[in-house]
């Protein structure tokens, strides 16, 4: 089925990287009754390849951001947003994912409003004690799994120009964590796809 879906896209050029996302369908759950859950876990590859980040920073973030050529904004440039929801909603489109010095991360939705927590995407704090690069390459490795009031859930375990074995591993890693979220472990589970971009999907459990 990992072969399948990286080799599903070779009919046709695409002008992006597809992404090999792992679809999930659970049963005997109640999302309205059953606590929905939420959970994060590091893959052991990077799953999408123009992972796109920004340091919300202080003055010295800021500097190492830069030299490490992340995109990054200050206090200040958020400030600049006036917490317009379409402006907020439309920083929230534009990253995968957002870092932010420890000491400005409760300003944030002064600042900004609820916009980064509503798209899933509030900041993971960074401290100055911490290595920048090393910090981003975990959050590029992190997936989430949250659960809302539908029973499906979709999360990216990879791309389609990854090795079989690493795209091999990331499924394993995020089935084995998904599975010890749910309440009754496979018995919640009703099916498990693998789908690139544009490709079609095909089952695995």
């Amino acid at each position: 089925a990992v072969v399948s879906t990286q080799s599903g896209h070779y009919g046709r050029e695409r002008k992006f990287l597809e992404t090999i996302e792992l679809q999930i369908a659970l049963k005997n759950y109640d999302p309205a009754r059953d606590k929905r859950f939420t959970g994060t876990v590091k893959l052991r590859h990077v799953p999408k390849k123009n992972y796109k980040i920004c340091i919300i920073g202080d003055e010295r973030h800021i500097d190492e951001a830069k030299q490490l050529g992340y995109d990054c904004k200050s206090a200040e440039d958020l400030k600049k947003l006036n917490k317009n929801k379409k402006l907020v909603k439309k920083l929230a489109k534009n990253y995968d994912a957002f870092m932010a010095s420890d000491g400005l991360i409760k300003q944030i939705p002064r600042i900004l409003g609820p916009g980064l927590n509503k798209a899933g995407k509030f900041p993971t704090s960074l401290s100055h004690q911490e290595n920048m690069e090393e910090k981003v390459e975990t959050v590029k490795k992190t997936i989430k799994f949250q659960m809302k009031k539908v029973l499906c859930l979709s999360v990216a375990v990879g791309n389609v120009s990854m090795e079989t074995d690493e795209l091999n591993a990331n499924i394993m890693l995020a089935v084995n964590f998904l599975v010890s979220l749910l309440k009754k472990n496979w018995q919640n589970v009703r099916s498990l796809n693998i789908k690139s971009t544009m490709g079609k999907p095909h089952r695995i459990y």
